[in-house]
C-alpha cells in the first residue's frame, strides 16, 4: 500500500477562502494524484481573523481541523486539507517574530490525520501607530508594500468599534484610507499593520508551501508495522557526543518515531546523519 494507491484520483476539499490553493493544490495533486477543489462561498473567517474581529477557537491545530471538518460536512467528502498560520515573538531572538504554518490532512476512509509544519523567521509581520503620511510611507516600504497588502484601522469611539480597511495594495487606496482614518480618529493616531491573509502576503504563502512539503514528507513515511502513512518523529532525545571529548551535547542523539494509526514506536539513532557533534557546539570544549 503506497501513497498513490491510497489517494490516487480521489477528490480532496481544501478549506480556504484566501487562495491558498495556489501553493497547496499543485504540490498535493502532483505527489499524491488527488484532485483538489475549493468549496464555493466557504467562510474561514468564522474560525478566527488576523485583525481580531473573530477570536480563533482553541489552538492553531484545532482551528485548522475545524476548517477541514466543516469543509467535509459541506461537501460530504472524505478527504480534506486545511491550513492555519500563527505569528509570535521568537523565543530566542528579541524583537523578531516567527511564523508557524501548519497544513492538516484528514482522510476519513483510512482514518488518517497528518500535519505538516513550517516554523520560519522569514515574515514581514509588523504593526505601528502612525500620525501622518510620512510615517505611513516609511512603514509601507519597510514591510514590502505593494506586493504585500496592508491594513489600516482606528477606534471609533462613537460606534464603539474598530473601523478597519483591509487588503490595501495600491498607493491611492493607502493614502485615502490613512487620510480618512486620521480625520476620524479621536486622538489623531491610526494603526497600520501588515495584512497577513495568504493572498495578500507572498512571504507567508512561501511558508505555507514549505509546510505542504513537510506534510508530503510525512505522508511518504510509512509505518514499518502497518504501512500506514504518517510515521513521524514524536520525540527527540538529546545527547549527541562531542567528537573531541565525547561528553553528551544538546544536539539530537535519537529520534522516536510513532505511528498514529497502530501506535508502533521505533527509535532511530543519529537523526541528523551525524554520529558526533562539532566541538564548537560542546559546552565543555567551547564554554
Amino acid at each position: 500500500m503506497n501513497d498513490q494507491q491510497l489517494f490516487n484520483d480521489r477528490l480532496a476539499v481544501l478549506a480556504t477562502m484566501h487562495q491558498k490553493e495556489k501553493v497547496i493544490a499543485p504540490l498535493l495533486e502532483q505527489e499524491l494524484g488527488i484532485n483538489v477543489i475549493v468549496p464555493q462561498n466557504f467562510n474561514t473567517d468564522i474560525f478566527g481573523t488576523f485583525t481580531r474581529e473573530v477570536k480563533r477557537p482553541g489552538t492553531q491545530i484545532a482551528a485548522a481541523k475545524f476548517k477541514a471538518e466543516k469543509a467535509l460536512e459541506l461537501t460530504r467528502g472524505n478527504l480534506a486539507i486545511a491550513s492555519e498560520g500563527n505569528f509570535t515573538p521568537h523565543p530566542l531572538v528579541p524583537y523578531i517574530y516567527s511564523n508557524r504554518e501548519i497544513v492538516i490532512f484528514l482522510d476519513k476512509i483510512n482514518n488518517l490525520e497528518i500535519i505538516g509544519e513550517e516554523i520560519s523567521i522569514d515574515t514581514n509581520f509588523n504593526h505601528q501607530i502612525i500620525t501622518n503620511l510620512d510615517e505611513t510611507y516609511i512603514f509601507a516600504n519597510k514591510v514590502g508594500f505593494p506586493e504585500h497588502g496592508l491594513v489600516v484601522w482606528f477606534e471609533n469611539l462613537e460606534n464603539r468599534c474598530n473601523e478597519i480597511t483591509k487588503g490595501i495594495t495600491k498607493e491611492i487606496d493607502l493614502i485615502t484610507s490613512v487620510d480618512l482614518a486620521l480625520r476620524h480618529s479621536p486622538n489623531n493616531q491610526v494603526n497600520i499593520e501588515t495584512d497577513m491573509r495568504a493572498m495578500y502576503n507572498p512571504t507567508r504563502m512561501k511558508n505555507i508551501a514549505k509546510a505542504t512539503h513537510n506534510l508530503l514528507n510525512k505522508i511518504s513515511s510509512c509505518c514499518p508495522k502497518c504501512n500506514a502513512p504518517g510515521f513521524e518523529i514524536t520525540e527527540i532525545i538529546q545527547g549527541l557526543p562531542c567528537e573531541f571529548c565525547h561528553i553528551p551535547t544538546t544536539l539530537p542523539l535519537t529520534a522516536i518515531y510513532q505511528c498514529k494509526k497502530c501506535g508502533f514506536n521505533q527509535e532511530k539513532l543519529f537523526p541528523n546523519g551525524m554520529e558526533f557533534a562539532n566541538p564548537a557546539q560542546c559546552m565543555y570544549c567551547n564554554p
